[in-house]
C-alpha cells in the first residue's frame, strides 16, 4: 500500500511538477516579469495569468544563452550547468505557478557551481518576494 501524500524534500516542501519552457511566446512573456541580476546569469520570473493553459501548481523553466558567450561548445556548457542549478533548486525554492528564465551573461572567468546555486538560491528567495 502506497502513502497517498506527495514526497517531501529535505525542507518538507512537496515536490511538484516542474516543466520546460519550449516555445518563444513563452519566453518573451517572462521578459514581462520581475529580474534578478548576477555576474553570471540573469534570472527572469513571471507569474502565469489564471487563463494561461499550464497547470497552476506547475512550476515552469527555461535557459538560453546567446552567441555572444562563445561557440557552441560553451553555450552548450553554459546551458547544461543551467540545467543542473535548475534541477537541484527548482523543487525547494521555485515560485509556484510562475515561470522562471535564465539567461546567461558572459564573463571573464567560469564561475564556480557553488557560488553560482547560492546566487540562484538568493535570487529566487527575492523574486518570490516580488510577485
Amino acid at each position: 500500500m502506497t502513502d497517498p501524500q506527495p514526497q517531501l524534500t529535505e525542507k518538507k516542501r512537496p515536490v511538484r511538477d516542474i516543466q520546460v519552457i519550449r516555445k518563444r511566446p513563452d519566453f518573451l512573456a517572462a521578459n514581462r516579469g520581475k529580474r534578478f541580476v548576477t555576474p553570471s546569469f540573469v534570472l527572469l520570473a513571471y507569474k502565469r495569468p489564471e487563463d494561461h493553459p499550464a497547470v497552476s501548481e506547475t512550476i515552469r523553466y527555461g535557459t538560453t544563452v546567446t552567441k555572444k558567450i562563445g561557440n557552441a561548445v560553451a553555450r552548450n556548457r553554459m546551458k547544461r550547468r543551467f540545467r543542473a542549478l535548475l534541477s537541484e533548486t527548482l523543487p525547494q525554492y521555485g515560485i509556484i505557478g510562475a515561470d522562471h528564465i535564465m539567461i546567461g551573461r558572459k564573463e571573464n572567468e567560469e564561475r564556480d557551481f557553488i557560488v553560482m546555486k547560492a546566487d540562484l538560491e538568493k535570487a529566487l528567495k527575492h523574486l518570490a518576494k516580488k510577485l
